[in-house]
């Protein structure tokens, strides 16, 4: 029989989806009133679904974020958040990502300012995106040793090669003339390249004063601030809710805190 040899052939392409329905197939009478064409499509849907499950968890894990199960369905929107429905709905759509543009994401502690960077993250890469995650003050931390490591622009360039950066809980302590200059340098990187979600507690119109450095703040706000879709979270925290009472998809939302 040519079965066998041709499973072979199949495996060693590493076709393991396509085989695996291939003998489905062969079990199953349904598919014997089918046509070749109709039988192939199965054939080709397996293998493609099975190849674009592992890209995407492959994405996930390198993209180490924060709240990996975060998902743009799991985002609820009671009053008190003050959350706009259409903001979120034309983020959800990826255009942000292709237009290599800044999120910025604002709200007193618990608002849920990182599910929500996340769920935008976790989109990017069911969209075929890269992403990655870091907390600014442990990012300045990792350019730290990595300076006295001399791996510098190994770093910024992973940095700068992510289609989708996400910086969470910027703005949460002073910052020192050395991290100023290592800010502007991964902004300048992306600027107009790729995609970039920052989170803060602070308002974005008292970025420029917490900066200091005049020169500094301007060239930072310059690429942060103009043209970005901007989700301002309102409320009280949400780690004092119950999880049954988090809003439209509660299993979903009840990570969100």
């Amino acid at each position: 029989m040519l079965k066998e040899p041709t499973v072979e052939k199949l495996k060693k392409l590493r076709l393991t989806a396509f085989v695996a329905e291939y003998e489905v197939q062969g079990r199953d009478p349904t598919f014997t009133t089918m046509s070749f064409d109709e039988r192939l499509a199965f054939l080709v849907d397996a293998e493609f679904d099975a190849r674009d499950d592992k890209r995407l968890k492959t994405a996930l894990r390198d993209a180490k974020l924060r709240i990996s199960a975060a998902c743009i369905e799991g985002i609820d929107f009671p009053p008190t958040r003050a959350l706009e429905k259409s903001v979120v709905k034309k983020l959800a759509t990826g255009a942000w990502v292709r237009d290599h543009q800044t999120v910025i994401i604002s709200g007193a502690t618990g608002t849920g300012k990182t599910y929500i960077a996340c769920a935008l993250a976790h989109d990017a890469c069911r969209k075929g995106h890269r992403a990655l995650y870091r907390r600014v003050p442990r990012m300045f931390e990792e350019l730290r040793l990595a300076k006295a490591e001399g791996v510098t622009h190994k770093l910024l360039a992973r940095f700068a090669r992510a289609d989708v950066l996400v910086l969470d809980d910027f703005a949460m302590a002073p910052m020192a003339e050395v991290e100023r200059r290592d800010l502007l340098e991964i902004l300048e990187d992306r600027y107009g390249r790729q995609a970039t979600i920052l989170t803060s507690q602070l308002p974005p119109e008292k970025w420029h004063d917490y900066l200091g450095d005049p020169n500094v703040a301007d060239a930072i706000c310059d690429r942060i601030l103009h043209h970005s879709p901007r989700l301002m979270l309102k409320g009280p925290s949400r780690r004092k809710d119950p999880p049954d009472a988090l809003g439209e998809l509660a299993g979903a939302a009840s990570r969100e805190r």
